[in-house]
């Protein structure tokens, strides 16, 4: 006993610098006010009401009202100071509030455990991320700002106090209680987050709660169900588990909460719980730490406390709990088994002067205090207006998808497989491990390459299906209702992991906590691991966004788990500047104003200008809008998906000829001043034989607009497709696909360039749109490349971008359940133009136009448009040198009244053209007949994207997305949506 005593006086020592740094954390600016206010309502109170003060009692607002009932009596009968509330709903939490606080003597001061947001008690509020997953992240910044937001809705609702940070050190992975509530195993680490995290809650004028003193992290139970052991010494405790304390205590922290521990080398009294310890509550935490703020105890109904109670007075509501807290120096006694009772002991140890009426005071004008400075000396009702929406804010969504972007950590990548490159090469296979889903991350995952999701019964059937595959991505997704779900995996889970891993590459996500990753043996057959901390829809998005480098990777692990991964541990990853998803704000756009975008959609559909639409927005390199909108067809009932794909119709012009063709004028293989018959010596004889490329992509080159090719190949009489041009079947010479059973001679495509080298010339040089330029182009670059434009597409741009969905002829690899039709067609096919192009001209040339043929879904059309944005660069790939989109994004005759770059429409040069006339004059695009338009403007690097198929059922009437102006004022809300 006499060594254990001269251990503690010199454990006690050695904190006493801390004592004389603290201050009294609860003083108001206004200290005379509130000094005067604590006197008066200190000297009304009578004894017991004194005490009563001391209470703080849990109510529940999905309760009974006979429970209601039993707390009302224990407001007005007993006089408690506080509540304490747990399960409900925010609305009906604040009426219940109201009700309570107007049955008061004295305002009544309000706590709630709300750890990573109200919702950790209620329905209908917000959940910010795990401390594990805070723990993870590197700028204390971003935690400060967590807690801001956190604390502003806990001010919202009414909530004085909440019980956090959690700062225990959780050095024990298989602690039930704290684990994901824990900041991680570093001290310095959890100091520094609680930090940030007290701050930004007490800025707004919340007090916060340290808890579980003296330290709750290395326990192997639970204190709500038996009183766990703390059996490290003095020194350990003092550099570990109490470091935090002595960090926060200097920075103003408001209030402790006491844990119900057993701990031999703190406490001489075997089996004293640590919240009834008078050498732990007033020795340490008060004398010795100088800590002057709240103390409250952990619930006295845990089992921890209530179990050791029972030793010595068979019952744990006798009050006697209530008393030894009291007695060990705690302010606030939590959840007390019997208030009544307990006020009786407190005050009968009064009477006999076992409590002395300086201790008492000391205790309720710290609680009187606390109630001042969080204002309740002008208590006011709860508005319950907007309740909801002010506790689910825009930016509290903004926040937590930045959280996430910061916290995911790629933990092991030692042949850099990430972010993940060259999607040309890849065949990427997505297999789905765990309890809970991971349907986001899939889809996510779809956005940026063709990935599959592989499923089987049986691990040999799965083995065998992976063969088609190089790479696996293996998600093990559990359930992310809380933060105490179970994390590890199954021995069976493990057996298919081990087997993937030993014949595939593997890139390992993991959903859940990082002490999951102690199930696994050996890593030598896993190539990458990825610690994303939970299963939210937002951590899937962005784990997928990091993994094909739209995001960078920023986090490191906040815990130790196992021999390969350690405390700290992460690998910074670059972004390879492709696509992310966001949501409006974090890009400096209004969320509301783009909610008019749907408006004018859904007119648009409403009044039959277009049967579907699909509509994207993106700013800054983030999608910001994606929305789709109506049905493939009016009469049918297949609505209109994001993997859907449309004919672009003219796009076609600035996603595949243009491109192709920049890239060979950068090589020096053209110039813009080429002239056509260099390139091309079949037209050295013609017409067109000094037109220059600058020219006819500038549209300023005499050539007529169009010429309709298909009309001489349709019989005269009939004017349906002649025998002479066209067979039912392929067959020798006919082997051109137009359409379903309608295939022309091959020898016409021999025909189609003799009859725009033939053609007249207009008649004078002026603005004049053709797409004749793109016939001339298409030739040049199939013949330079000895392959078909489409080809040369797909190997010089498509399969590197991820464009995985843009593609000439479609019919070909894609049901047409995904491909909205364009036409009834009665006039050249004389069927349902679906899957095969629109346009006459390429479906002549078997569906591949250098000015029409492409089909694409909005994703994929801007990840183009996005490449141009950033100067040729995007995925880790220098497509294109920035100086030529420079040069082909110029409007070399603006002079003349063409308003033309070199391939790119640009904005108008008066009052009308292709734009909203809220563009910027460096902004560029196109627009297609079938209702298509693209657009990016780099001075607000924006793209927004519109396909539609308003050629359904037929082209001939008037285009009322263009008379409506429905494309341009969609524009114009976007323009206005930036803040």
């Amino acid at each position: 006993m006499l060594k254990y005593s001269y251990a503690l006086i010199f454990f006690i020592f050695s904190i006493t610098l801390t004592a004389q740094q603290s201050v009294n954390p609860l003083l108001a600016k206004d200290v005379t006010g509130q000094q005067k206010w604590v006197d008066s309502v200190y000297s009304s109170l009578t004894l017991k009401e004194k005490i009563g003060q001391l209470y703080m009692v849990q109510v529940f607002s999905n309760q009974s009202q006979a429970n209601k009932n039993k707390i009302i009596r224990l407001i007005k009968d007993q006089k408690i100071g506080g509540i304490i509330y747990s399960k409900g709903g925010p609305v009906r939490q604040a009426k219940l509030n109201n009700e309570l606080q107007a049955a008061s003597q004295t305002p009544l001061l309000i706590g709630m455990d709300a750890e990573w947001g109200l919702s950790m008690r209620l329905d209908s509020t917000f959940s910010f991320p795990w401390n594990m997953t805070l723990g993870a992240i590197k700028d204390p910044k971003l935690i400060e700002q967590a807690g801001r937001q956190l604390g502003e809705h806990s001010k919202r609702l009414g909530v004085h106090f909440n019980f956090a940070p959690v700062v225990d050190i959780n050095t024990n992975p298989k602690n039930p209680i704290i684990g994901n509530r824990s900041f991680g195993e570093d001290r310095d680490n959890v100091t520094e987050k609680a930090m940030a995290f007290m701050t930004g809650m007490q800025s707004v004028g919340v007090l916060a709660s340290a808890k579980h003193f003296p330290g709750h992290g290395d326990t192997a139970s639970d204190s709500h169900k038996t009183l766990p052991t703390i059996a490290f010494n003095q020194k350990r405790i003092d550099s570990i588990e109490l470091y935090p304390y002595r960090k926060l205590i200097t920075e103003g922290l408001s209030s402790v909460m006491v844990a119900h521990l057993n701990v031999p080398s703190l406490e001489a009294q075997d089996g004293r719980p640590s919240s009834l310890s008078r050498t732990i509550v007033t020795d340490i935490l008060k004398e010795r730490l100088g800590f002057k703020g709240l103390i409250f105890t952990d619930a006295l109904t845990m089992k921890g406390a209530a179990d050791f109670v029972k030793t010595v007075s068979q019952s744990s509501n006798s009050g006697e709990i209530d008393l030894a807290a009291f007695l060990a120096g705690n302010d606030v006694m939590l959840m007390s088994e019997n208030v009544e009772k307990g006020i009786d002991k407190i005050a009968e140890a009064y009477e006999r002067g076992a409590i002395t009426e300086d201790r008492l005071a000391l205790s309720v004008k710290k609680i009187l205090q606390a109630k001042y400075k969080v204002g309740l000396n002008k208590y006011e009702p709860i508005g319950t207006a907007n309740l909801v929406e002010d506790l689910n804010r825009i930016q509290d969504y903004a926040l937590y998808e930045t959280l996430m972007e910061n916290a995911i950590t790629v933990a092991h990548d030692p042949k850099e497989l990430l972010p993940i490159r060259h999607l040309e090469t890849k065949k990427i296979a997505y297999v789905s491990l765990g309890n809970d889903d991971g349907s986001a991350f899939y889809e996510a995952l779809k956005k940026y390459g063709k990935v599959h999701k592989i499923e089987d019964p049986n691990l040999d059937g799965l083995i065998e299906k992976l063969q088609n595959y190089n790479t696996v991505i293996v998600g093990f997704h559990k359930f992310n209702d809380n933060p105490w779900k179970s994390y590890e995996f199954t021995n069976k889970e493990l057996t298919w992991l081990y087997e993937i891993a030993r014949t595939n590459t593997v890139i390992l996500n993991i959903f859940t906590r990082p002490y999951a990753l102690l199930d696994i043996e050996s890593i030598t057959n896993i190539e990458s691991v990825v610690v994303s901390y939970q299963n939210s829809e937002v951590a899937q998005e962005k784990t997928a966004q990091l993994l094909f480098g739209a995001i960078t990777a920023k986090g490191t692990l906040p815990v130790s788990a196992g021999p390969y991964f350690k405390v700290g541990d992460g690998i910074q990853k670059n972004s390879l500047e492709r696509l992310g998803y966001t949501i409006p704000e974090r890009v400096g756009m209004d969320s509301e104003k783009l909610k008019k975008i749907d408006s004018i959609a859904h007119y648009a559909v409403n009044q039959k200008m277009t049967p579907g639409i699909q509509i994207l927005v993106a700013r800054k390199g983030k999608v910001i809008y994606n929305k789709n909108f109506g049905k493939h067809t009016y009469e049918g009932n297949t609505p209109v998906e994001s993997d859907d794909i449309y004919d672009v119709a003219s796009l076609t012009k600035i996603v595949a000829t243009l491109p192709l063709l920049m890239q060979l004028e950068e090589q020096g293989i053209v110039s813009l001043d080429t002239k056509l018959s260099e390139i091309l010596p079949y037209y050295k004889n013609s017409n067109k034989k000094n037109m220059t490329i600058k020219k006819m992509l500038s549209h300023y080159a005499q050539l007529k607009p169009w010429i309709p090719f298909y009309y001489a190949t349709l019989d005269s009489i009939t004017k349906k497709p002649s025998s002479h041009y066209y067979s039912t079947t392929s067959k020798p010479g006919f082997t051109t696909e137009v359409a379903p059973h309608l295939f022309m001679r091959d020898d016409y495509q021999d025909s189609i360039p003799k009859i725009i080298k033939d053609t007249d010339l207009l008649n004078r040089l002026r603005y004049r749109y053709s797409d004749l330029p793109y016939y001339i182009i298409k030739q040049y670059i199939e013949k330079h490349y000895n392959k078909t434009l489409d080809e040369v597409a797909q190997d010089r741009f498509y399969r590197s971008l991820g464009a995985n969905h843009t593609l000439y002829n479609p019919y070909k690899t894609i049901s047409n359940t995904k491909i909205p039709p364009t036409e009834e067609d009665d006039y050249y096919r004389f069927q349902k133009v679906q899957g095969y192009v629109h346009d006459m001209g390429a479906a002549m040339q078997g569906g591949v136009g250098g000015h029409a043929g492409v089909f694409s879904n909005a994703n994929d059309i801007a990840k183009i448009m996005q490449l141009y944005l950033q100067k040729g660069f995007y995925g880790g790939v220098r497509y294109l040198k920035s100086e030529t989109i420079d040069k082909f994004n110029t409007c070399y005759y603006c002079e003349k009244n063409v308003r033309r770059g070199v391939g790119f429409d640009k904005p108008q040069l008066g009052e009308e053209g292709p734009t909203c006339g809220c563009v910027s004059m460096t902004s560029f695009g196109h627009s297609g007949f079938t209702g298509t338009y693209a657009w990016a403007d780099p001075e607000e690097e924006l793209v927004y994207v519109f396909l539609a198929n308003r050629t359904y059922p037929t082209s001939k009437g008037k285009n009322m997305l263009l008379r409506e102006n429905i494309r341009t004022n969609i524009q114009e809300v976007i323009y206005e949506a930036i803040k």
